[in-house]
């Protein structure tokens, strides 16, 4: 055998040592791959399959041995075209919770806003003709009660037009009025003015139109200039002046058709000399009936100037016209109001109610909505009959609708009423019981007997009248 082909023990001892040294030297290292499916110490781990729910990752050093590990098995189905990515031995890392999401403040539930009642409109001021004089004062308070406490605002009356000495304000007759309408400051006096003496005695045309000439040269100034100052000496120097009413139709002296340019002459004459007085703040309604009648009323309108308010007198006429039909017709209550809108006038009805058609409950309710609708500067219901609600009972029907309507209602003043500030109760005194008089007794008259009057001297020292009995000689026959 060949002598390099014999190992001593020496040289096998060295190349034993030998061998120990290489398989130190060739340890495995960072950086070296030591079998398959081994993956570099530097590289990032394998990602974490996606949840339902993504989490934030927390990266983890590498271990400084890296040993294989199967990979993680997917929770989802697996996929056979691509074989699961194999994972890095590592240490599994629980990802932290997630922070609590802090409660949500608990807000207050939003304050509810208070249910604020519908505003009350007022009703324009109101009231009734329910007298001439006195009477109709007295009436008011009770009308007022009967309505449950509606505040009636408006006192309305006539001068008497049968001579010119009435129609300056008869002394005593506006006394009680004026009284009443200065007991508030939000109450209005309404006084209809005739212009013409003889105002009802069926004056006929021509005579009525040298009237009217007579009116517009001045002739009848005194008697309108004594009305104003008797107004001002009774301090109503606001009342308002109904002047010529319906001087569209024919039934009044002061009426316009017979002459209609010298009926507006004489008007503006009047309403100038009253309005010359000193201390007076008048207001001057123009009203003429409703509907045709004798002339167009709008041929009698005598100028912005002098009038202040436009009225209307609106009955329930003609026998079988609906409210629509007095609304729509011409010169009706349609025609008043834009008439008046065009003039810049406030509206009013100083005559309204029941006549040709009975107790017709419907133009009572249309009235009244027309009325709340149109804002009049003030209206007064006719109450006597026909036409009346309360002190005519032909008219149960509408009676209940106009109750109804203005029952308790206060009108259109914003015056607050002052609180009546309450008495002291005074403190009860016990009662001392009143003496009982002896009675007196009754001198009862024996019978058969007669008194004898002897005067008072006499019965006084006798103690009583002396009576005689005249029977005596009966009982001794």
């Amino acid at each position: 055998m060949a002598p390099q082909q014999q190992w001593s023990r020496s040289g096998r001892l060295a190349f034993v040592a030998a061998g120990i040294v290489a398989a130190i030297t060739l340890a495995p290292s960072p950086g070296y791959a030591v079998g398959a499916g081994a993956v570099r110490a530097t590289d990032p781990p394998a990602p974490t399959p996606a949840s339902a729910t993504p989490q934030a990752q927390t990266p983890v050093a590498p271990a400084p041995a890296v040993q294989p590990v199967p990979s993680t098995p997917s929770t989802g189905p697996a996929d056979p075209a691509k074989p699961t990515a194999p994972t890095a031995s590592v240490t599994p890392t629980v990802p932290p919770p997630a922070p609590a999401k802090p409660p949500k403040p608990v807000t207050s539930p939003k304050p509810t806003a208070p249910v604020v009642p519908a505003p009350v409109v007022p009703r324009p001021a109101f009231g009734a003709y329910l007298d001439y004089g006195p009477m109709g004062v007295a009436r008011i308070a009770q009308l007022s009660q009967w309505l449950g406490g509606a505040e009636l605002r408006v006192g309305h009356t006539y001068l008497p037009g049968d001579r010119w000495s009435n129609i300056e304000g008869p002394p005593g007759f506006l006394d009680v009025w004026a009284d009443w309408r200065r007991a508030r400051a939000d109450r209005m006096l309404v006084l209809n003015v005739p212009m013409m003496e003889r105002n009802e005695e069926n004056v006929s045309d021509p005579e009525v139109r040298a009237l009217l000439r007579q009116g517009a040269d001045g002739a009848f100034d005194q008697h309108f200039r004594a009305l104003a100052q008797r107004l001002v000496r009774l301090r109503v120097p606001d009342t308002v002046i109904v002047l010529g009413w319906e001087m569209n139709g024919v039934t009044y002296t002061h009426r316009c058709g017979p002459d209609p340019e010298t009926w507006k002459k004489y008007w503006n004459r009047i309403v100038t000399v009253m309005r010359s007085v000193p201390g007076q703040r008048f207001r001057f309604d123009f009203t003429p009936s409703r509907g045709l009648d004798a002339v167009p009323w709008t041929q009698c309108y005598p100028g912005d100037d002098t009038v202040d308010i436009i009225g209307m007198d609106s009955y329930d006429q003609p026998r079988g016209l609906s409210f629509d039909d007095e609304v729509k017709e011409p010169y009706g209550l349609q025609e008043h109001v834009d008439f008046a809108k065009a003039h810049g006038k406030p509206i009013s009805y100083p005559e309204w109610g029941l006549f040709r058609n009975g107790d017709n409950a419907a133009y009572m309710k249309s009235m009244l909505a027309w009325m709340d609708d149109h804002r009049p500067l003030y209206n007064t219901l006719t109450d006597y009959c026909p036409h009346g609600v309360w002190q005519c009972t032909d008219n149960p029907k509408a009676s209940e609708v106009y109750r109804e309507v203005l029952s308790g209602h206060l009108g259109a003043t914003t015056e607050p009423k002052p609180t009546p500030t309450p008495e002291p109760k005074p403190t009860p005194v016990p009662s001392v019981p009143k003496p009982v008089p002896t009675p007196v007794p009754t001198p009862v008259r024996p019978p058969g007997c007669s008194p004898v009057d002897l005067g008072d001297w006499a019965e006084y020292w006798l103690g009583g009248k002396l009576c005689l009995r005249f029977d005596w000689w009966s009982r001794n026959r």
